[in-house]
């Protein structure tokens, strides 16, 4: 990284606000597509080593130092790119012209993608100035940007120049010294040591009176910056960027770079989620885009304070909790409506048109990031029983999550996205406030059951058969749909009878295993053995659910190799009914003529009609028989003695025990009878 910071300094120190103008552009044209910076850097040397190899056909001999060398050069960009970051902070504050602050805003949004430079960046002051350009506070961060200080600058450049002494002295011995591992990541300040030994508040000039000391010192500090998982670039957020950038003046396009920097800085930094909260900008937040909401049309500046908004609600829970209080579900409910441009049939019925347009791109966006904020403040109220203005509020939400279901985007991927976070929202939501969804009056082309309009379930349903479809990231992809299911299935009878029509119609073919095929059914039953304990114990609680929790049924279409682990989960083994809450109805589940023909003949454990299989013990005498055995018993004694394998047995609450256990229950069992007897 190539940047000339003394040039930048000696422009400003002129007043040359072109001269800096030109040399920002320029790095943020050189560096507008990159998001780690290291990576990135290392690529570009391979390369050029590359090129240089094709071209020259010799490879140089590579001693054992060129990881170090690659190392101290990614060394000299990170010093780079933390003095030009400092700098920019403290030149935005001398009040400059509008287009060279835009252009600041952006050197400054790229250089916060890497989270190695916030520890010296990341200040109070820091925090207030980004925030008073970004319209959320009209608090002045401080009063040392109105004084350029020269001293600031020549310390910069002298540290710079010290840091270089350092490196050619370094160079010149031969690497004598202890060599750093170049792949640990590289020590800058970190967060908490900020208040430990500064106090309090830091701002520019206090941090900068031990800048040159921690600058020469990190090549031996061992300081690390706490790490979070890197972040992938939105592919509609690039494309709106590129449509728009052009367009973009005045005050909006300022406010939306400085939220850019504001959700890197937020994202990248734990300092700053921390000063966040005492610096209390979530109100300014929540005030702008309470007056963004009333909008006809909505700035491009709402999804970042949106994104923003997520990325603290997630990241703060003391965040997610103050939102709520603060009125932040209605908020948000007006939002989402807005983006939809909700048209209410019913005090809980949304106008759904068939030939609506589908939802925007921007639009979806700004509603994906709606809902996955309203699921980080209402997670926690699923089991909670919800006040009447409470349950009120949220059936008005699952109206509008209602539409969310059944619009279209423009990109299918983007119908799927946008139908993956309202599921997860449904789940968020109290169970009783769901009956919205069903109680839409029934249209000709409508889905039903028992007079129950189902075109919502129905495309729950489609939903979740295209996830199962995908097969990737099953996990995080099926729990959630699944419990949604399984829930609406127990509290709803017409729900359930129409997702079992679908999932688990009447068995008429038994030749092969449940597990086998591609049948909804069947990749549920397979789920049910999956490594993931939370991710089977969701399919086979959906499939139970459907069977009304009935053993007998649920291993019919199951088979009790694939139930047993359920059951035993729930103490069923035994094969007693199950306790539930549940009230389900006597309708009764009649076999096929082509189920009854076979049935007497199908495994219970394989769930299907086994070939006949040859007697193994025949043509054995009874003594033979007899040793045969003896035989097995011994071998499995054998096994249990060396813990290879352990019996268990079922005791009489269904779970399963070991043996000895299941042994000394019954023993003790026996003595409490004999004892009562007595008395």
């Amino acid at each position: 990284m190539d940047v000339d910071i003394e040039g930048i300094i000696q422009c400003i120190k002129q007043g040359d606000e072109n001269g800096v103008q030109m040399q920002l552009q320029q790095f943020n044209k050189e560096y507008a597509q990159c998001f780690f910076f290291d990576a990135d850097e290392r690529e570009r040397r391979r390369q050029r080593k590359l090129e240089e190899f094709r071209k020259n056909k010799v490879r140089d001999f590579a001693d054992s130092d060129s990881d170090n060398d690659d190392f101290e050069q990614e060394d000299r960009g990170l010093i780079l790119r933390q003095n030009l970051a400092v700098i920019i902070v403290r030149f935005m504050r001398t009040g400059v012209k509008h287009s060279l602050l835009k252009v600041s805003l952006h050197s400054l949004r790229i250089l916060t993608r890497d989270k190695k430079i916030l520890g010296h960046l990341v200040t109070d002051s820091t925090l207030l100035t980004l925030a008073k350009l970004a319209g959320l506070t009209t608090n002045d961060a401080s009063e040392e940007g109105n004084d350029p200080d020269s001293d600031f600058y020549d310390n910069i450049i002298a540290s710079l120049a010290e840091a270089k002494l350092l490196q050619g002295r370094a160079e010149e011995d031969g690497g004598e010294g202890e060599a750093m591992d170049p792949n640990e990541e590289f020590p800058v300040a970190d967060e908490d040591s900020k208040s430990i030994t500064s106090g309090g508040d830091l701002d520019s000039n206090s941090w900068f009176g031990s800048h040159r000391t921690s600058i020469n010192e990190m090549h031996r500090g061992s300081i690390h910056q706490k790490v979070l998982e890197r972040g992938r670039r939105d592919r509609r957020e690039s494309k709106m960027e590129e449509e728009g950038e052009e367009e973009e003046h005045g005050e909006e396009a300022l406010r939306k770079e400085a939220m850019k920097v504001l959700c890197n800085v937020v994202y990248n930094s734990t300092w700053a989620q921390e000063r966040f909260s005492a610096l209390r900008l979530l109100s300014g937040l929540i005030e702008c885009l309470s007056s963004s909401v009333s909008w006809s049309c909505p700035s491009s500046v709402q999804f970042y304070e949106l994104r923003l908004m997520f990325l603290i609600t997630a990241l703060r829970p003391e965040l997610s909790a103050q939102l709520q209080q603060e009125g932040g579900v209605p908020i948000l409910t007006a939002a989402l409506e807005s983006c939809l441009e909700v048209q209410w049939k019913e005090q809980y019925e949304c106008v759904l048109q068939p030939a609506a347009p589908p939802i925007s791109l921007e639009a979806s966006q700004r509603i994906v990031e709606i809902l996955k904020i309203l699921f980080n403040i209402t997670y926690s109220i699923h089991k909670q029983e919800p006040n009447e203005d409470d349950a009120a509020l949220y059936r008005h939400l699952v109206a509008i999550l209602r539409l969310c279901l059944m619009r279209k985007c423009v990109m299918p991927e983007d119908t799927d996205e946008l139908q993956g976070h309202t599921v997860n929202l449904l789940t968020a939501l109290p169970l009783q406030c769901l009956n919205v969804l069903l109680t839409v009056p029934l249209e000709p082309e409508s889905k039903q059951s028992l007079g129950v309009n189902m075109d919502c379930v129905h495309t729950l349903l489609m939903f979740m058969e295209r996830r199962l479809e995908a097969g990737d990231r099953v996990k995080e992809k099926l729990t959630p749909i699944l419990n949604l299911l399984t829930e609406s299935c127990r509290a709803h009878r017409e729900t359930r009878l129409y997702i079992r029509k679908h999932i688990l119609p009447p068995l008429r073919d038994v030749s092969h295993r449940p597990e086998e095929g591609d049948t909804v059914k069947s990749r549920l039953v397979r789920l049910m053995t999956h490594l993931d304990t939370d991710l089977k114990h969701c399919a086979a609680d959906l499939l139970f659910v459907l069977c009304k929790e009935n053993v007998r049924r649920f291993v019919k279409y199951t088979g009790y190799g694939n139930a047993a682990g359920l059951l035993a989960t729930r103490g069923l083994l035994g094969g007693q009914g199950a306790i539930s809450e549940a009230q389900y109805s006597s309708d009764s589940d009649s076999d096929t003529e082509e189920y009854r023909q076979v049935k007497d003949r199908i495994n219970p454990v394989t769930g299907r009609v086994e070939a006949a299989q040859s007697n193994p013990m025949e043509g054995m005498t009874e003594e033979e028989k007899e040793e045969e055995a003896k035989r097995l018993i011994m071998l499995f004694n054998k096994l249990s003695k060396e813990n290879i394998i352990q019996p268990m047995g079922v005791d009489e609450e269904g779970k399963l025990v070991p043996m000895k256990g299941l042994e000394e229950a019954k023993s003790e069992s026996d003595n409490e009878a004999e004892s009562d007897k007595e008395d």
